[in-house]
């Protein structure tokens, strides 16, 4: 069995980080979204009890 590369191993780290740097970055509008929808409903009920 032939022994792994350093650099090899050095990119599959860093690809490893990056998939999980994105991961995470998609995770953090959800909440955003939700946010807004919520907002917006409130928005929505307060114009129908004004009008």
């Amino acid at each position: 069995m032939e022994r792994p590369d350093p650099d090899r191993h050095r990119r599959r780290l860093r690809l490893l980080a990056e998939l999980a740097g994105a991961r995470a970055g998609r995770e953090l509008p959800a909440p955003r979204r939700a946010r807004a929808t919520r907002v917006k409903g409130i928005i929505a009920v307060r114009r129908r009890l004004v009008g």
